[in-house]
């Protein structure tokens, strides 16, 4: 199981980013210890909190010749994540 799906790279999650605190996407399963050793191990960095969220996928309508069809797209887990003072995570310098 990979824990950490991808980095969440907002115009709101990126200013968090000079306070310390970053967001990621996360396996729905992981809970915060697997989340925290996961971004000490990926990024070198000290985790201090992690604070976790499952948000509902979006309800999503089309219209086709059999009818309305309706579904909801899947369920989103986000890991917000505080650093220890003075640490950053420089995503862009692989680029």
């Amino acid at each position: 199981m990979q824990v950490l799906k991808r980095p969440i790279v907002t115009e709101k999650f990126t200013s968090q980013n000079e306070v310390g605190k970053y967001a990621f996407e996360v396996d729905k399963n992981a809970n915060k210890v697997e989340i925290k050793k996961a971004v000490e191990k990926l990024y070198g960095v000290t985790v201090e909190k992690v604070s976790t969220m499952r948000t509902q996928g979006k309800l999503k309508v089309k219209n086709t010749k059999a009818g309305v069809v309706s579904g909801r797209k899947p369920l989103v887990k986000k890991a917000i994540v505080s650093l220890k003072a003075g640490e950053v995570i420089d995503f862009y310098s692989g680029i």
